[in-house]
């Protein structure tokens, strides 16, 4: 199919929850590409917009404010912030940042319902939902929490987000209850308005499976799936009191569904930008429903189905709005081979990163490019982290562009040298790089960021190996006209990587445009041969990346280790005690202090140990325990260990057990063996 040719483009990144900060895996999923798209369009000098904004309701903001004792407004207000700015540190070239707590926002999405609605495009029905008596409120799917029915984890009632993924409904899950209360829910009838998506089924299909066959596999596939189901209406509206209010009659109550108002945030952040500097911009329609226009929304893996199925249908039942020309969605990314999560605090958050590595904001670009899940599901870890930057931006990048400029400042006084007569492996290496931007351009335009990048570093590899195949310091003594060839090559490649890396590295390529004494590069001059005049001078030279050392690392690495001994502590929660019993019915218990003489693995068994114990009776006492798994046998020979000793026997593995040695149960499950303070006579009795 031949690609249409369009005249602008509308960049959307997908609007974070404004109920916690953004971390590695929001950046290397949506914001680090989408970025470096923006920034490349920017650069060929094709008129772009690139739209962002928080995302402000829905049920996680209402969560944190239950448990933090605000109002979502204030929870909201925090956290928009703190995105925003750290957004700004980060150099994500955002033309708006804004957000669906706006005026503007809530006009504009309850205007595109109620269109939808008057034309008759939503259906209402009424069923049942979970109701939590004790707050006498209708839960959401977020609300209520259980056991996922097919991998047995707990789960929202939406999705099973710490185990299987699988997207779920309220009444799916085992055991269901209310995450603010514990209650058990009841259902009960409610009224709501749904998109009837079954009824754009076929154009779905025909739009995204015959049409946009060149979506990334994972975008395509995931797409197919739920088209080769039936699709079910969806509901748009919620009984909540945060959001947007439903703007029809007999709606008390109720407000839009999130993933209804979210996406609208694009174009009504779009028209706020518009209405501040129409001079600029033009209208908000020309980005939105100008069929000249080419739209690209950038998305995790997570917000597939809302961005490629839910929210065309919303544009198209609408009428007028164009739809998605492409929606590169990555993978998910890990963290230290754990699984990234906001409610456990496994993360590397941007606003802590900015200040913990100051400076230091394209080294975790170039990271994050360098590890993109763009086709599977990769791994963020601090080695890595520190490894990318030592052994490729210092010792490749920064090590290259520091050999040219200082051989050029000892030699010329920082004065860019001519170039002479060339020889074989001048005329190789310029020819290697020639290319350099039909590559790089060819990557990028297929979403391909991580190659595209490779691209860009591999001119920085040409470079080292030209001037230590050179040896221009050998060759000064004996052929200074020589010498300045070199250096002259080696220069124009230093300023193909200023523009090589400018959609990656910004920070990195004004800082050495800075070195080269030069305000600006086009894009158009990538690969070129004359980007810097014999003549020139250059400014002093510095280095361009420092390396990071252990101790840094390992501060990153201890703020996670007592992150998880956080979470594992938080976790713990003892067991409900049980029933009341009598002091009569303890006293039937014979509780004692057994001396371990020997301790030792049951053969063919993984879980018993065999103890033989002295109880102070004069004859040894043998009692199998099940706890193998936690103990190591060798350890308990000589101990002190409580048992009970007027259990019946039992026979086990052919063997008989006289008693049940006592342990108990830390958070982890583990089995611990229980004894006393200080050594008593076998056969003491514990009351």
């Amino acid at each position: 199919m031949e690609q249409k040719q369009f005249k602008r483009t509308t960049i959307t990144a997908a609007l974070p929850y404004a109920n916690g900060g953004v971390h590695i895996g929001h950046l290397a999923g949506v914001y680090v590409p989408a970025d470096i798209y923006a920034r490349y369009l920017r650069l060929k000098k094709q008129e772009v917009v690139f739209i962002g904004g928080s995302d402000e309701h829905g049920v996680p903001v209402t969560q944190r404010a239950r448990k933090e004792g605000i109002t979502p407004q204030d929870v909201v207000d925090r956290y928009h912030k703190i995105i925003k700015d750290s957004f700004e540190k980060f150099g994500i070239s955002f033309d708006i940042y804004s957000r669906t707590t706006s005026d503007i926002h809530h006009k504009f999405a309850a205007d595109f319902f109620r269109k939808l609605y008057d034309d008759g495009k939503l259906v209402e029905q009424t069923t049942k939902q979970f109701y939590d008596e004790k707050t006498g409120k209708f839960l959401t799917d977020r609300d209520v929490v259980g056991e996922c029915p097919y991998c047995h984890k707990q789960a929202y009632g939406n999705q099973c987000e710490e185990g299987c993924g699988r997207a779920l409904e309220p009444t799916e899950l085992i055991n269901p209850r209310s995450k603010e209360t514990g209650e058990i829910p009841v259902l009960k009838d409610t009224k709501n308005w749904y998109l009837p998506l079954n009824e754009y089924q076929e154009w779905l299909k025909e739009w995204i499976l015959e049409n946009h066959k060149e979506w990334r596999p994972n975008v395509y596939g995931q797409c197919k799936s739920w088209l080769d189901m039936d699709l079910q209406p969806r509901a748009m509206t919620r009984d909540l009191d945060w959001g947007i209010p439903v703007p029809v009659a007999d709606a008390e109550g109720k407000v839009l569904y999130v993933w209804f108002d979210a996406p609208i945030g694009y174009i009504s952040n779009t028209k706020e930008l518009c209405d501040k500097e129409p001079e600029k911009w033009g209208s908000w329609e020309k980005w939105w429903q100008d069929d000249d226009t080419r739209l690209v929304h950038f998305i995790g893996k997570d917000n597939i189905v809302f961005h490629c199925l839910i929210f065309p249908v919303m544009m198209k039942a609408h009428g007028k709005y164009i739809m998605p020309d492409n929606v590169p969605s990555n993978e998910f990314l890990n963290l230290e081979n754990d699984k990234i999560s906001t409610s456990r605090n496994w993360a590397v958050w941007l606003h802590e990163y900015l200040e913990d590595l100051p400076g230091k904001q394209d080294v975790l670009r170039y990271v994050l490019t360098a590890n993109a899940p763009e086709s599977k599901d990769n791994n963020f870890t601090w080695k890595n982290f520190q490894d990318n930057n030592n052994n490729e931006l210092v010792a490749i990048y920064g090590n290259f562009v520091n050999r040219a400029l200082q051989l050029t400042k000892k030699y010329w006084g920082g004065v860019v040298p001519a170039c002479g007569e060339l020889t074989e492996v001048d005329s190789a290496t310029l020819n290697e790089f020639k290319d350099v931007k039909a590559k790089v351009e060819e990557l990028l335009d297929t979403f391909k960021f991580r190659d595209a990048q490779k691209e860009a570093m591999n001119l920085a590899r040409i470079g080292n190996r030209y001037i230590t195949e050179c040896e221009p310091w050998k060759v000064w003594k004996t052929d200074p006209k020589r010498v300045e060839t070199i250096l002259n090559i080696s220069l124009q490649l230093v300023a193909n990587l200023a523009i090589a890396f400018e959609p990656f590295l910004p920070f990195s390529s004004a800082k050495l445009r800075g070195m080269l004494n030069i305000e600006t590069f086009e894009w158009e001059q990538l690969g070129q041969t004359d980007l810097i005049k014999a003549g020139h001078q250059l400014a002093e030279p510095e280095l361009l990346f420092e390396k990071i050392e252990d101790d840094t690392i390992q501060a990153q690495l201890d703020k996670l280790e007592a992150t998880k001994k956080a979470n594992e502590a938080a976790a713990y929660k003892a067991e409900p005690i049980k029933p009341i019993v009598s002091f009569e019915d303890f006293e039937k218990l014979d509780i004692r202090v057994g001396h371990v003489k020997n301790c030792e693995k049951v053969k063919k068994s993984k879980k018993l140990l065999q103890f033989t114990l002295d109880d102070g009776t004069g004859e040894d006492r043998t009692i199998l325990s099940g706890i193998a798994e936690w103990n190591n046998p060798e350890d308990l020979v000589g101990k002190q260990v409580l048992f009970v000793a007027n259990f019946a026997p039992r026979t086990m593995m052919g063997m008989e057990s006289q008693g049940m040695i006592l342990s108990a149960v830390d958070h982890d499950g583990s089995l611990r063996v229980t004894s006393v303070l200080r050594e008593v006579k076998p056969g003491s009795q514990v009351g």
